[in-house]
């Protein structure tokens, strides 16, 4: 089969076929040029939908991946931006080995079907050429056979009228000669044309146009193979890309089978435990009986010794839950308002509880204490170990730091000419400021952190105390002065109320439980490791290696009671302080 003796005659058709061709070859880059665009357009989505939802640096939801489903699910993100870049590559490829190289293609496919069609275009002109040739002589012999045979006719009438002189036949006898000699001539110049012409449109019909048309059918066929061998590449492009897209959605699938439920359910215990012990079982209080007590109408020391002392955290009093107040008896007698108030104005106890509650309140508008004092052992705990490990790296920063400083000075001491060793002494001597600087920081956190972690596993005296803080809420007045003494002095884990309804409570509702408050015996003594600034109220200022009295022990909120020249006396951080107790202690104990 061959378009050349097939389609011989078909030259406009041919031209317009190829045309549509390349029309289809334009019309399928088009459309992977298109895809592309796409490929492009979803991988920019799933990378932008992959970050939108990554966790924020330095924030909260960069602490809560620490589960495993939130890990899985960030692997999933990872996971999905690869996902992404796959897209991406199927793009570039789909553009480098498709569309750039059909693009080249059609040019030079253009190219050539012009040239095919001009050669096809001047052969046809030729044999056009050679037709007009060929039709130009064939009239002239037929024009000049038609006037040779009037010449001829004419010589013979001529000849046959005996009336026309001698010369005048004579004369016509040769203009018929003349006449017929030139259709001799036309005749043999239209024969000679004529097997020209025949030579030429056999050449023409068999030779030309088979071999252009022939040109012409490759041209086709190699279109045609080329847009299928571009549709196999437009499938293998996806194909390649399979297996890692494949390992993508392992990768989804393997994190997915990460989670590990009782993993993040300890996870939560480690962030919120609190070290703390509930509390213990509210015992029974027995309002049958009635109250015994005298009321003075001169002091409040007499109305001291008819009511029972007043223990926090006792076993004569019940615990109470957390928040639960204590109704009072409706029975108990009261001293009249204004002996209360007058006492209340005079008495020792009043100044101490303003005290507590003014350090209270100032700390608690106050930053967190540097100790981390304000919450609870557990949390405590992790916050210190979070901050040694930040100030670790800080010191082997800036211990790099110094090393390099220490070659360079050492390189200029070899080559002074590279530059002046002096110069780096004043950056050598402030790293190593700053190391000593943060080693001392973290000697001193370690300090909290060994004394949190000593403690952390007796809490049972820890847990009585937090319980006790609740006991004998009979009274706001008392049951705040007490909190005061057993929280630490930044306010921590006390009750969130203002000064002005501290004021109304002490003002209102005054009862026996209220009473002169004497100077607490020294339990020991107790010397300082560091120099402490005390610049909250309630705090007190040491010197290091001050000596002082211990009037109240650590009770677990991370602060120590102690005393100066019998007249002065306030709250220390337990860590910067060395505290030894009295033969009737339990025990010496260190706190370091």
């Amino acid at each position: 089969m061959s378009w050349g003796t097939e389609l011989w005659d078909q030259f406009d058709n041919l031209e317009k076929h190829t045309q549509w061709g390349i029309d289809i070859l334009e019309k399928y880059i088009k459309f992977v040029k298109e895809r592309t665009d796409i490929e492009l357009s979803y991988a920019k989505q799933l990378r932008n939908l992959s970050k939108k939802y990554q966790p924020k640096k330095n924030s909260k939801e960069e602490e809560e991946y620490k589960y495993t489903a939130c890990k899985a699910f960030l692997s999933t993100l990872n996971e999905m931006n690869d996902y992404a870049g796959q897209h991406e590559v199927i793009s570039e490829n789909m553009t480098s080995q498709i569309t750039v190289d059909l693009m080249r293609y059609v040019q030079e496919l253009k190219q050539e079907r012009k040239s095919n069609f001009h050669d096809g275009r001047k052969a046809q002109q030729h044999i056009e050429t050679c037709w007009k040739q060929l039709e130009s002589s064939k009239r002239r012999f037929e024009r000049d056979c038609k006037e040779a045979d009037r010449a001829q006719q004419y010589f013979e009438k001529m000849d046959a009228d005996i009336n026309v002189t001698k010369a005048d036949v004579e004369k016509a006898r040769q203009q018929a000669q003349l006449r017929h000699q030139m259709a001799e001539d036309s005749k043999a110049d239209y024969s000679s044309i004529l097997q020209r012409f025949n030579q030429e449109q056999w050449e023409y019909y068999h030779t030309h146009i088979p071999n252009i048309f022939q040109k012409i059918q490759e041209m086709e066929e190699r279109r045609i193979v080329r847009i299928g061998e571009s549709m196999k590449t437009y499938a293998e492009v996806d194909r390649q890309v399979i297996p890692i897209i494949g390992k993508c959605l392992d990768g989804i699938v393997k994190a997915a089978e990460s989670i590990d439920q009782k993993n993040d359910s300890q996870l939560v215990v480690e962030a919120y435990k609190s070290g703390f012990e509930p509390p213990g079982d509210i015992e029974f209080e027995d309002y049958t009986q009635p109250m015994k007590r005298t009321v003075s109408e001169n002091s409040l020391s007499s109305s001291k010794e008819g009511k029972p002392e007043l223990k926090f955290g006792g076993k004569s009093r019940g615990k109470l839950w957390p928040f639960i107040k204590k109704n009072k008896s409706p029975k108990q007698q009261k001293e009249p308002l204004s002996h209360r108030f007058n006492e209340f104005m005079t008495s020792k106890p009043k100044i101490h509880c303003f005290r507590s509650l003014k350090r209270g309140l100032s700390l608690k508008l106050g930053a967190t204490p540097e100790d981390f004092s304000n919450l609870p052992p557990e949390q405590r705990r992790k916050k210190l170990q979070q901050k040694v490990d930040d100030l670790n790296k800080e010191i082997q920063k800036e211990t790099d730091q110094r090393d390099a400083i220490t070659k360079m000075k050492d390189v200029y001491l070899k080559n002074p000419q590279m530059g002046d060793p002096a110069s780096l002494d004043h950056k050598l001597a402030e790293v190593t400021q700053n190391i000593e600087r943060l080693r001392l920081e973290t000697q001193k956190f370690e300090a909290w952190l060994a004394e949190v972690e000593g403690r952390l596993p007796a809490r049972s005296e820890q847990a009585r105390r937090q319980s006790g803080m609740y006991d004998g809420q009979t009274h706001q007045t008392v049951t705040n002065c007490a909190q005061d003494r057993e929280s630490s002095p930044d306010g921590s884990y006390t009750e969130e109320q203002s000064q002005e309804s501290e004021l109304k409570v002490l003002a209102t509702d005054f009862d026996d439980e209220f009473d002169d408050e004497e100077p607490l015996p020294a339990i020991g003594t107790c010397k300082a490791l560091y120099t402490f600034e005390g610049q909250n109220e309630g705090t007190i200022s040491v010197v290091e290696g001050e000596m002082l009295s211990v009037i109240e022990e650590d009770k677990g909120d991370g602060w120590t009671r102690i005393r100066r020249n019998e007249d002065e006396e306030g709250y220390v951080p337990t860590s910067y302080v060395e505290v030894y107790l009295d033969k009737n202690a339990k025990g010496a104990k260190t706190y370091i």
